[in-house]
């Protein structure tokens, strides 16, 4: 029997294993942005600076990226609360080790990408715990829901930790952030176990196997072979926004580096309001064409910055982004709950997060070949262009899909 859909503040307010989920989201994100703050001021003075500061977001991304097909075996293998437990209090681990020792570089990245891993391992747990409480209509609402805490609280990151940073240092700042991964995983603790699918005796086999059978479902599955290949492209033309904004600022609009940091803010504020939207609004869209008009607004938002003109005017598109990036979070995250079975879904949101953390990967080298040879505002221009063209041809192909029950989302 099913329940009238409610608003994402709604289920936070009245679901106990929601309300603690994305509480427990929002900390360790917060904790986390202000661990990484401290990172980045730690190591960018060094000798080295911009190569550790390059492999330290390859670690974060890329590394755990390529493990992903793996990873995503625990979430189908193990009880989701211990799974996700273990993550944090491992997390907890390697960054209370950073921040007590602050190690050469290279054991600093190692043990960044051990903590990246972990992460790696956590979201398609989280993202798999989600159908387990709550039901199937209230999906779009508890996704935005758990967007916001992961996305737009953590904006609070970088705030907190320029408010914090001449009182407690470097060593500080990372050893809040180690404490935001234990107070998540208190949180956690309150939630209801949530056992992994049994297996019959002919699904039983080795890690690589299922880690196998996990790559072949997805393939073969047209409707999620879309949803993350669309994803990933969109990723790929769009990610290089990250590295783009600061130079747009300071060059073409005649900014400052304050200047520059509003540019950053706009994405951030977008994804605060486009959550709250979406959380509201869910029902009443389809997934289909949720998932395309989130890729073909947020792909606007980054071209029409490179043709803004001022710091404001670019502000505004780089929120309208936002907007974008929310909706189209919320409708994959909700496409793969819905088509996937229990037993199937650590692995296909394994393999999603993996995807889109190759694109960025790949965004960030190739985008910044792109900055370099032409500028800010052609880069963002092709981005988003680019962007638009991949939400027109998935348009196209999911009108085209034949539907078949249990595969993606109803229409």
């Amino acid at each position: 029997m099913g329940s009238t859909p409610m608003s994402g503040l709604g289920l936070v307010r009245s679901n106990r294993p929601v309300r603690l989920l994305v509480t427990s989201r929002a900390v360790s994100f917060v904790g986390s942005s202000m661990g990484l703050v401290a990172l980045l001021l730690h190591l960018a003075p060094t000798g080295t600076g911009i190569a550790a500061v390059t492999l330290l977001l390859l670690c974060g991304d890329l590394l755990p990226a390529l493990l992903a097909p793996l990873t995503g075996v625990l979430a189908d293998r193990v009880e989701l609360r211990r799974l996700m437990l273990a993550c944090e209090f491992g997390q907890a681990a390697a960054t209370a080790a950073i921040a007590l020792w602050l190690p050469a570089v290279g054991i600093l990245l190692g043990l960044f990408t051990v903590r990246a891993v972990l992460g790696q391992i956590f979201q398609p747990a989280s993202r798999a715990a989600v159908p387990t409480v709550v039901p199937d209509e209230q999906l779009p609402a508890a996704n935005a829901a758990l967007g916001f805490g992961e996305h737009g609280v953590a904006v609070l990151g970088p705030v907190l930790a320029a408010l914090i940073l001449p009182a407690v240092g470097i060593h500080g700042l990372l050893l809040i952030d180690a404490g935001s991964f234990l107070l998540s995983a208190g949180l956690l603790i309150g939630l209801p176990k949530m056992p992994a699918t049994e297996l019959g005796l002919q699904d039983e086999g080795s890690f690589l196997r299922h880690a196998g059978r996990g790559l072949r479902a997805v393939w073969q599955t047209v409707g999620l072979r879309v949803v993350i290949i669309s994803f990933a492209a969109v990723v790929a033309f769009n990610g290089v926004d990250d590295v783009a904004l600061v130079f747009l600022a300071t060059g073409p609009l005649g900014s400052t580096q304050s200047g520059a940091s509003l540019l950053y803010a706009g994405a951030a504020l977008g994804l605060i309001v486009g959550y709250a939207m979406v959380s509201r609004s869910a029902a009443a869209w389809s997934g289909s064409t949720m998932l395309v008009v989130g890729y073909a607004v947020s792909s606007l938002g980054n071209l029409l910055t490179g043709l803004a003109g001022a710091v404001v005017a670019a502000l505004l598109l780089q929120t309208v982004r936002g907007l974008g990036i929310a909706a189209q979070d919320v409708a994959a995250t909700t496409f793969i709950q819905r088509g996937v079975p229990r037993a199937l879904q650590g692995r296909t949101f394994s393999m999603f997060y993996g995807a889109i953390g190759l694109a960025a990967g790949v965004s960030y080298v190739l985008g910044g070949l792109l900055l370099n040879a032409t500028g800010p505002q052609i880069t963002f221009v092709i981005a988003g262009s680019g962007g638009l063209v991949v939400a027109a041809i998935t348009a196209l192909v999911l009108a085209a899909r034949p539907k078949r029950p249990g595969v993606g989302p109803p229409e």
